[in-house]
């Protein structure tokens, strides 16, 4: 029987290599991407041309409602059981609360908590068929503040609470952990990490580097493959930074 994962906003970035990785492990892989279209495609054609039509593609802006609600119905006819849903895709933009228009904290709380929410709430007739698992990736800053960030922090740390509530509440057919990653890849296109701040954090990380994309993508598959008896869980993967005070 085919193990499927399905997996938001993995065309690039820490989202592919999750992708990537699960398929190396054994998973077909249920892609959502937004508008990096190119890119999920090219990463499509590759999966596939590894493991013929395990990989299949599902297109969503999860801010719109109405377009979770069919992605939604898509994979659950697309497939009869899900073993694993990553809710990996995230807004990230600085709403400093002097300027934070309403549009701007409903997309931050749109993208990284509501979105989970109803996907959750949408797929569980294929996660309890599949026994499944969820993974929401959440971030460090859910409980060390990012300044200027705190409509994203409070949004993941949201989803925080949501991971710990929802492994009761679904418990005993679907378990669900967080994965709370420190720095592993910079912004792309944002200020919010100069050289000083990205000199400061690295200095302050007990391993004094960055982390990689394969380290999530390594906890992902570990909490879906091999910790049944883990739920209500949020890893921390940060290199120690958390530990520095």
């Amino acid at each position: 029987m085919k193990k499927v994962a399905v997996v938001t906003g993995g065309a690039r970035r820490i989202g592919r290599v999750i992708a990537e990785h699960l398929h190396s492990v054994g998973f077909d892989i249920a892609l959502h991407y937004r508008s990096s279209g190119d890119s999920a495609q090219a990463l499509a054609a590759e999966l596939c041309a590894q493991r013929a039509d395990s990989c299949r593609l599902f297109q969503a802006d999860l801010e719109d409602l109405a377009q979770v609600g069919s992605l939604v119905t898509t994979l659950l006819t697309q497939y009869s059981a899900i073993d694993l849903l990553v809710n990996n895709a995230s807004g990230f933009s600085a709403t400093p609360i002097e300027t934070c228009t309403p549009a701007q904290f409903d997309s931050m709380l749109s993208s990284n908590l509501r979105a989970p929410y109803f996907l959750i709430q949408g797929l569980l007739p294929g996660l309890r068929a599949g026994g499944g698992c969820i993974i929401n990736i959440i971030d460090v800053h859910a409980t060390r503040p990012l300044r200027d960030f705190n409509v994203y922090g409070a949004a993941k740390a949201g989803l925080a609470a949501l991971t710990r509530s929802l492994a009761l509440e679904l418990a005993p057919q679907v378990r669900v952990n967080g994965i709370a990653p420190g720095a592993i890849l910079w912004p792309e296109g944002n200020d919010s990490y100069d050289q000083s701040s990205r000199d400061s954090l690295l200095a302050s990380t007990p391993l004094r580097r960055l982390g990689e994309p394969m380290d999530i993508a390594r906890a992902v598959a570990f909490l879906a493959s091999d910790a049944p008896f883990i739920t209500g869980e949020v890893i921390v993967v940060d290199g120690g930074r958390s530990l520095a005070g």
